[in-house]
């Protein structure tokens, strides 16, 4: 038997699965009710920076602007080059945490949000939050591109190993081979 991919459609939800040699290896279920659009990446217009509030409001296509807190934007956001800068792991996948909040953590930017961005600027986004209600969706600058195996960090360099691979040989060794394809970004 070989690999297939499944694709069941019903009015409310499509189904996708990948199953090798009879063993179900990932499986997709989208629903049309509740469609999100977390981890989609934009190229968005900034409309309006509140140094007041250290956020600003970025359009993105929707109906509603988009929220975009100086926590997390790159301290880089506004260079032609591509440099990288050390985050922990939480600011780049995002807390589990569910708040309006702005992050209030003392490790993240110390530069007020004028000075990163400016009106009329495009920046490169991907929505941390749905937007929900009378508020519009929430923004990082922190891009993230998880796939089967790996998460690509195209805007920051780290090198991370998930922890529930418990064998430090197997960690060493899943690190070594990524230092030799030398990605540009970092990897998890």
């Amino acid at each position: 038997m070989s690999a297939e991919i499944l694709i069941n459609v019903k009015p409310h939800e499509t189904r996708v699965a990948y199953v090798d040699n009879g063993t179900l290896l990932d499986l997709k279920i989208e629903r049309k009710t509740s469609p999100t659009m977390v981890g989609s990446v934009h190229r968005g217009h900034v409309i309006r920076v509140l140094p007041g509030m250290q956020a600003a409001f970025v359009d993105i296509g929707l109906e509603k602007a988009a929220f975009l807190y100086v926590g997390d934007i790159r301290e880089d956001i506004d260079s032609d080059s591509y440099p990288f800068s050390d985050i922990d792991r939480e600011d780049v996948l995002g807390s589990e945490q569910e708040s309006d909040s702005p992050p209030t953590n003392s490790h993240h930017n110390k530069t007020p949000i004028q000075d990163m961005i400016k009106e009329g600027q495009y920046i490169l986004v991907q929505v941390a939050k749905d937007p929900l209600g009378t508020k519009g969706a929430r923004l990082t600058t922190h891009i993230s591109l998880p796939g089967r195996f790996i998460v690509y960090l195209p805007t920051v360099r780290h090198l991370g190993v998930s922890r529930r691979i418990e064998s430090e040989e197997i960690r060493e060794n899943l690190r070594h081979m990524v230092q030799k394809i030398n990605p540009q970004g970092g990897v998890i």
